[in-house]
């Protein structure tokens, strides 16, 4: 089969090679997937760079999410050939292939609401954004949501939840391409980062009160604004890092705003709380059937144009997804 390798750590559109490898094979538990689309990540172009929490031997192979036809079950594995189900490969063998293996107890049915690539979007973007906000956050109907990003693949998702949840959503973006798309997306106001105040902004729109959660995968600078125009009792969601700039939080500023950090690592709770994953998978698909979620996918490229977009998600320039599609 024809699958990405990276042999040496670096910039994804440097180091990241097509290549025709064995066909794998299912092992006991496994499904082996047709890969119909494969969504990018930054945590793909962050393995290909050697900077990702786990660091795979190379020769590896990208791809962390995907949506594919099963052809072949393992031996206990629970699954049926023809299922079209999206799964997480395991971290090296990854989904930016023609093949991929998956453990059957990860993948799930994909929603009939949406195509491969929407599909393929999904898991892990709007798993993060339901447990940050509805697990981690306690969002509630009524209350004021500020995403930064909010035309990007983690904001968009936060975005299609809190509106679902009956939040108004403020979205701060960069540029006006960005700013149109986020309006699409169903934010109720919408700031420009580059031209505008964030902090005069949030107040202005909440009467001074300040937003009650903030989406933040994005740190540093985003941060910093953030606890700036934060309600009483408001709760700083830090999802990631996509700055590259961790902040220091100032506790004793938490302390006399009466204001919550949350941390949140959704990948924990496939170890901790799998039935609560399952359970997350099963309102997603209902709220994709009822159309009030659908991943943004800006761009379906093919697979030998994989390396360019997982270096173009790296350097943030992209909007919503961009999706690798093989059918």
């Amino acid at each position: 089969m024809k699958a990405w390798q990276v042999h040496e750590n670096g910039e994804p559109r440097e180091v990241m090679r097509l290549e025709e490898v064995p066909d794998p094979v299912a092992g006991p538990g496994q499904l082996l997937l047709r890969v119909r689309a494969a969504n990018i990540n930054f945590p793909d172009a962050l393995l290909c760079r050697g900077q990702y929490q786990v660091r795979p031997p190379l020769p590896f192979t990208p791809g962390v999410e995907v949506c594919g036809e099963v052809i072949a079950v393992g031996e206990g594995a629970e699954g049926r050939i023809g299922d079209r189900v999206i799964a997480q490969p395991r971290i090296g063998s990854g989904g930016l292939a023609e093949l991929a293996v998956v453990d059957a107890a990860t993948a799930r049915p994909a929603p009939e609401a949406l195509d491969d690539a929407e599909a393929a979007a999904l898991h892990i973007g709007y798993q993060t954004g339901w447990f940050g906000l509805h697990r981690r956050a306690q969002l509630q109907a009524g209350e004021t949501l500020l995403v930064h990003a909010a035309a990007g693949g983690v904001g968009s998702a936060a975005v299609q939840l809190g509106k679902a949840a009956g939040a108004t959503v403020i979205g701060v973006v960069g540029g006006p391409d960005k700013a149109r798309t986020a309006r699409e997306l169903g934010c109720d106001l919408v700031i420009d980062r580059r031209t505008e105040d964030i902090v005069a902004a949030v107040k202005e729109a909440t009467g001074g009160r300040g937003a009650d959660v903030v989406y933040d995968p994005v740190g540093g600078d985003a941060y910093a604004k953030s606890v700036k125009c934060i309600a009483f009792e408001g709760r700083v969601l830090v999802v990631g890092f996509a700055s590259g700039a961790i902040p220091s939080p100032g506790l004793n500023h938490a302390l006399v705003k009466n204001y919550s950090i949350v941390g949140l690592h959704w990948g924990l709770y496939n170890t901790h709380d799998p039935a609560a994953v399952g359970a997350c998978h099963e309102e997603l698909t209902k709220l994709a059937a009822q159309g009030a979620i659908k991943p943004l996918v800006s761009e379906r490229v093919p697979l030998d144009r994989a390396a360019d977009a997982v270096q173009r998600v790296a350097e943030g320039t992209t909007t919503g997804r961009i999706v690798v599609t093989l059918n």
